[in-house]
C-alpha cells in the first residue's frame, strides 16, 4: 500500500494521532533546549558532517584497519553482502555455540535484515531487550521509530499487552508498575541466555572497538552474562578515530531524546576470559547508495530520529505509514534506493519545508535530496493516471499567463461566491480541518500594475 493509504488508516484514529504529534514536538522540544546550552553547536555539526564525508570517501581504508585492529583484539569478524548473508552468519555461530536462547538490544539493522523472523524459524528463541522494542515484539508489531519503537501504543494499550503476554495485574496504564514488570521478566531471559546481539553506533578503525549507546543497560546485561556476543554493524558505522567520538556521542543524544548523552554509552574492544566476541559488517546496499552522488550523504546517518520528531508529516501518519524499516523523512531517501517501485510514494511524504535538514546533527541534506528522488521516480516509475492528468494541465496553466489568468479568476470568484458546504466538500480534504481565505477582487499582478500606475499618476 501507498503511504498515503497507509497514513489513512492511521489518521482514522484522531486522538491518537494528536497525541502521537504532541509526544513527538515534545521530543523535539526538549532537543531544542538541549542544543541551544552547547557552544559551538553548529561548529560540532560541521565536525561531524566533515568527519563522515571524510570517512565515506575513504570507507575500504577505515574498515581495512578496523578489521586488522579487532583481530589482534581477539575478536572474529564476518562479512556479509545483504540481509541472507548477514542471518545465515549470526545463525552458523550460534549453531556452533549451541545457543538456542538469545536475547538483543535495540539494532535497526537486524530489523532490516529481518533476523528475528530468521533465527524464530530455526528454533531460536530472540527476546529483544529495549523495553520499546519488546513492546513492539509482544504485539508483533514492527518499530516504527527508531529511537522511540512504541511511540503508537499508549499507556493503556501496554497495559492491555502486558496483561496478556506477561499476566501482569490490570493497572490503568501505570508507567512504573509496568516497567518493574518487564524488568522482571527481563532480568529471567538475560540469565538463561546462551548469546547476546548488539548493533554497532560507532565502530572506531583505528583500535577495533565499538561504542554502544542505549538507556537501559540492556545491551550490557546480555553482552555480560551471555557466553557468546555477536555486534552487527552497517559499514557506515566506521569513524576513523577514538577522540571522535567526542563530537558524535554529544550531537547523538541531545538529537534524539534531548540528553547530554545517553545512560550507557558501552564501550567493547576484545572479549573477556572463556567468552567469544563476533562483529558482523554489513553492506545491504549501502555501497551503491554511496555510488550515487546525489544521495551519498544520507550514509552520514547516525539514526538519532530528530528528522522524524520535527517532520510535520510522521508526526501524523505514524511511522508503519512509511512500510519501512527506516520511516521518515531519513528512511524516505534510504528506501528508494534499495527497491524504487515499492517506495516510490515516500519522498512526496513531505512538504520540502526542509526542518529535518535544519535539525539534523550531522548536516544532511535530507529535503533536497526528497525533492531529488522525486524528479527520479517521475521519470522512472508509473504515475497515477489521475496525477499525470492534473500535472499535465496544471503545466498547461502555469505556462500560460492569460488562461493562468482566466482560471484565476474563476477561483477567486469561487472563494467569494459559493457556500463553505460547497467550497470545504469532499474533493478538498484539507476543508476537513480548514478554512481557506476569502477570494480577494483582484490578482497580485493586477494589484501591482495598479499601484504602479497610481505612483505615475502621483509623480505628474
Amino acid at each position: 500500500m501507498s503511504h498515503s493509504k497507509l497514513a489513512g488508516i492511521f489518521n482514522k484514529d484522531e486522538k491518537k494521532v494528536d497525541w502521537h504529534d504532541k509526544a513527538l514536538w515534545f521530543v523535539r522540544h526538549k532537543r531544542d533546549l538541549s542544543v541551544h546550552e552547547v557552544k559551538g553547536w553548529e561548529e560540532l555539526r560541521n565536525l561531524g558532517h566533515g568527519i563522515k564525508a571524510h570517512t565515506l570517501s575513504h570507507l575500504d581504508v577505515y574498515l581495512e584497519q578496523f578489521e586488522a585492529n579487532a583481530l589482534k583484539n581477539g575478536v572474529q569478524v564476518h562479512w556479509a553482502a545483504n540481509g541472507d548473508e548477514h542471518n545465515q552468519i549470526v545463525h552458523g555461530i550460534l549453531k556452533e555455540n549451541h545457543a538456542k536462547k538469545v536475547v538483543k538490544s535495540k539494532s535497526m539493522l537486524t530489523e532490516e535484515c529481518h533476523l528475528n523472523p530468521f533465527l524464530e524459524a530455526n528454533d531460536i528463541e530472540v527476546i529483544d531487550t529495549d523495553l520499546g522494542e519488546r513492546i513492539v515484539q509482544l504485539a508483533k508489531e514492527q518499530p516504527s521509530h527508531i529511537v522511540l519503537p512504541a511511540i503508537h501504543k499508549n499507556k493503556l494499550e501496554v497495559d492491555e499487552l502486558f496483561q496478556e503476554h506477561l499476566g501482569t495485574k490490570p493497572c490503568n496504564g501505570d508507567p512504573q508498575y509496568l516497567t518493574g514488570e518487564a524488568r522482571k521478566h527481563l532480568r529471567e531471559k538475560f540469565i538463561h541466555a546462551d548469546a547476546a546481539i548488539t548493533g554497532v553506533n560507532f565502530a572506531i578503525a583505528e583500535n577495533g572497538g565499538f561504542v554502544v549507546c542505549t538507556n537501559e543497560g540492556n545491551a550490557d546485561m546480555g553482552a555480560h552474562l551471555a557466553a557468546v556476543h555477536i555486534a552487527c554493524m552497517g559499514v557506515e558505522k566506521i569513524i576513523p578515530k577514538q577522540e571522535h567520538l567526542g563530537v558524535f556521542l554529544r550531537l547523538l543524544a541531545r538529537s534524539a531524546t534531548g540528553q547530554p548523552i545517553t545512560t550507557y554509552s558501552s564501550h567493547f574492544r576484545k572479549p573477556r576470559k572463556d567468552t567469544k566476541m563476533h562483529i558482523v559488517i554489513v553492506d545491504n546496499g549501502r555501497s551503491e547508495q554511496l555510488s550515487r552522488p546525489d544521495f551519498r550523504a544520507s550514509l552520514h546517518c547516525i539514526r538519532c530520529g530528530a528528522c522524524m520528531n520535527t517532520c510535520p508529516i510522521y508526526r501524523r501518519s505514524g511511522g508503519h505509514s512509511y512500510d519501512a524499516t527506516i520511516p521518515g523523512p531519513i528512511g524516505s531517501i534510504l528506501s528508494p534506493g534499495k527497491d524504487l517501485t515499492k517506495y516510490s510514494t515516500l519522498p512526496f511524504a513531505s512538504t520540502l519545508c526542509g526542518s529535518c535538514s535544519d535539525v539534523c546533527p550531522v548536516k544532511i541534506d535530507i529535503h533536497t535530496q526528497l525533492y531529488k528522488w522525486r524528479q527520479i521516480i517521475g521519470k522512472e516509475t508509473p504515475q497515477p493516471f489521475i496525477k499525470k492528468k492534473s500535472m499535465a494541465a496544471m503545466g498547461k496553466i502555469f505556462s500560460k499567463p492569460s488562461l493562468y489568468g482566466k482560471v484565476g479568476a474563476v477561483a477567486r470568484w469561487a472563494l467569494r461566491t459559493l457556500p463553505k458546504s460547497l467550497i470545504n466538500s469532499w474533493p478538498n480534504i484539507w476543508g476537513k480541518t480548514r478554512d481557506l481565505p476569502v477570494g480577494p477582487k483582484q490578482s497580485f499582478d493586477q494589484w501591482y500594475k495598479e499601484r504602479e500606475n497610481n505612483k505615475k499618476d502621483d509623480q505628474k
